[in-house]
């Protein structure tokens, strides 16, 4: 995590981390490692909601001068992006939830793959704030999707037996990104959560 948080920190021309993926990260394999993956996450019931605030994920990191990890996506998941210094004041996005199309980056959302507020009730509740920082910020996973404001606010904290994106081709990518990130994290899964995702990952 230290040496993610230092590449964070780092920036070049243009304020863009230095070593910012040009592509999302993916999850490692097909559906048969995801599966895998999942097999070996703990089930239990979800925790409480205790004691939670977003707060206690602080997030957007500086990635550079006046540019923060919310910059560094829209950046990476968006084509012919404009910049003024280095906001983020244009370009094109589309939703991989809903295959909607976007070129105002005010339209757009970077959702947590991974709810902030699942993660404190399947674990991340028991960790610092420093450690929860870098689960907010983590651009080494496939944690961090630029999609349309209206998705990310109707998926909120649910998990896939909860929600899924509109957009069924999505599904199989979609579980496979939330059992990489679930299982490197080390958070829990519930029993329904556990089911909806093995649906999923069998249509890969």
């Amino acid at each position: 995590m230290a040496a993610l948080a230092a590449a964070l920190a780092l920036g070049v021309a243009g304020c863009v981390p230095q070593d910012e993926p040009t592509t999302p990260p993916s999850s490692d394999g097909g559906g048969g490692n995801a599966a895998e993956q999942l097999s070996q996450l703990t089930v239990a019931t979800a925790g409480s909601m205790k004691g939670y605030s977003r707060e206690r994920f602080p997030h957007w990191r500086d990635t550079g001068k006046n540019c923060d990890v919310r910059d560094s996506i829209l950046q990476r998941d968006g084509k012919d992006v404009k910049l003024s210094g280095c906001n983020v004041v244009g370009g094109r996005w589309e939703s991989v939830y809903d295959g909607r199309s976007f070129s105002d980056p005010s339209d757009v959302d970077i959702d947590h793959m991974v709810p902030l507020a699942n993660a404190w009730r399947s674990g991340a509740d028991e960790w610092d704030n420093a450690k929860r920082g870098d689960f907010a910020n983590d651009t080494t996973r496939p944690q961090l999707f630029a999609v349309s404001a209206s998705s990310n606010r109707a998926k909120g904290d649910q998990d896939p037996s909860q929600w899924k994106p509109a957009n069924r081709s999505y599904w199989c990518k979609y579980a496979q990104d939330w059992v990489t990130v679930k299982h490197y994290w080390r958070l829990t899964v519930t029993t329904a959560e556990k089911a909806a995702l093995t649906d999923m990952l069998e249509g890969c």
